[in-house]
């Protein structure tokens, strides 16, 4: 075990340096580039083998750019404090204050009653839950904030070791996809989808209709939902359950006092953070500054201040030190940063111009093609990079062809919402709770392969058989 971590130790920066000499110059044709995809190597390699702490990992695209250069450091630093970086932080010390009241009881108690203990029906559950939470709301809140939740549920199971429990690894693993998938429902479920509107409008110098993008991506979300809940379920049987739970929390739910004050400022502190995300655009002008990341920092703040009758304090920082699962927002953020190095090294546009070399014609290959390449980038890098990026190059490369760009945009859409293999992005919030990047990696490359089969079919069916796909 020792040598097998001493020699994953050496792989990791030795593929950096593979790529640096190795990368075809025609393609990656600077030094920065290459060093950037050797940087995304060494990371997900790393973070797949485990030799080191996820989070130490994470800090990879600081050293790597502070000894090779290969964008502005600044850039890449940002993304270590970023909007969505203090987003996370700010739902997650509202869920510690769901600890310290106990309302993270109550809501588990509450869900277990109501569902049982049947596995099937809990993967389920959760599933179809993330999924039309994130269709409303940015997926990285909602993953953020359900996941604690189940993991309350698990504790008290007994499945509370994510890492050593196949079903507390299944089931955040769950909450992650799903909450991947919901956001491409709506162009509220994340920045990605507000950077393709950007483009839509500028193609067709209109406003874009959000019920729009509702209606095409509709047939695309019914066949993801059931081919992610049918290959979740694959393994487990119609019997399985997660223990003698029902008679348990009935009672356990019938012990609960009444609902205190506190536990209800932490679930108003936590709505009203909530409201205020989903709600942006009725108060924009008036607050401008008031982001969703911002809302859960200023309620956040406001849950300091709540102290019961006694003058004891809700929250104090203590608590979030010691609640905070600090390697989540660490390894999240070292997501973002790969992004930057991808972005300012010019990785991406040199992938952008292999790809034009294809001679595409708009057909089966070029959707192919769009999703793969779309699907794979997202997975080393934030879904927000991959749509600044991809966009404009499946754009340029669709009216080189003469063709219209719309439909292409939509379909690049799809990578761009969808990744499974990697820590990166939301994926790295069940990892920060304890499950093996391994285990993530086992799965997500077969529902990789799966996704990019059935999304280029359906895609290709819909772009040659359904005209309200290429019009806004």
């Amino acid at each position: 075990m020792k040598n097998s971590k001493k020699i994953n130790l050496i792989i990791g920066p030795l593929l950096l340096l593979l790529c640096i000499v190795a990368l075809p110059e025609s393609v990656f044709t600077t030094f920065q580039s290459r060093a950037a995809i050797g940087t995304v190597a060494w990371m997900a390699y790393w973070w797949v083998t485990g030799p080191v702490d996820y989070a130490v990992t994470a800090f990879l695209p600081i050293a790597v750019n502070a000894l090779l250069q290969i964008t502005e450091m600044k850039d890449v630093i940002s993304n270590y404090a970023s909007e969505t970086i203090l987003l996370l932080l700010g739902a997650s010390i509202l869920t510690v204050s769901w600890q310290k009241s106990g309302l993270d009881k109550r809501i588990a108690s509450v869900f277990l009653k109501m569902l049982g203990s049947n596995l099937r029906q809990q993967l389920i559950f959760w599933f179809l839950l993330s999924t039309a939470l994130s269709t409303v709301l940015p997926n990285a809140v909602v993953c953020a904030t359900i996941t604690p939740i189940a993991v309350s549920m698990l504790t008290y199971i007994g499945e509370g070791d994510i890492k050593n429990s196949k079903v507390g690894s299944k089931l955040l693993l769950t909450i992650a996809y799903a909450a991947g998938i919901g956001g491409l429902a709506s162009p509220l479920g994340g920045a990605m989808n507000l950077v393709t509107v950007d483009y839509l409008q500028q193609l067709t110098g209109e406003e874009y209709m959000y019920t729009s993008w509702v209606i095409r991506f509709l047939p695309i979300m019914i066949v993801l939902i059931i081919s992610n809940i049918l290959f979740l379920l694959r393994d487990v049987k119609k019997g399985d359950n997660i223990g003698d739970v029902e008679g348990f929390f009935n009672n356990e739910y019938s012990q609960l006092p009444p609902m205190s004050l506190e536990e209800k400022a932490s679930l108003g502190l936590f709505i009203v953070a909530t409201v205020l995300s989903f709600t942006r655009q009725l108060y924009q002008s008036a607050l401008p500054g008031l982001k969703p990341a911002y809302a859960f920092i200023v309620c956040a703040i406001l849950s300091f201040l709540i102290a019961d009758k006694d003058g004891k304090r809700l929250m104090v920082w203590k608590s979030v030190q010691t609640g905070i699962i600090w390697e989540l927002i660490y390894i999240f953020a070292g997501g973002l940063a790969a992004g930057t190095l991808i972005n300012g090294s010019g990785a991406a546009e040199n992938i952008g111009a292999w790809v034009a070399t294809m001679n595409l014609n708009g057909g089966f290959v070029t959707v192919l093609v769009i999703i793969t390449l779309t699907l794979l980038l997202s997975d080393v890098t934030s879904n927000t990079a991959t749509a600044a990026v991809a966009m404009p190059i499946v754009i340029s490369i669709i009216q080189g062809i003469g063709e219209n760009p719309i439909p292409y945009v939509y379909i690049a859409s799809i990578g761009v919402n969808l990744s499974y293999m990697l820590p990166t992005s939301i994926r790295a919030i069940p990892v920060g709770y304890g499950m093996e990047p391994k285990y993530m990696f086992k799965e997500g490359w077969k529902l990789t392969i799966i996704v990019i089969a059935l999304m280029t079919i359906l895609s290709y069916v819909l772009l040659s058989y359904w005209p309200a796909f290429s019009t806004v």
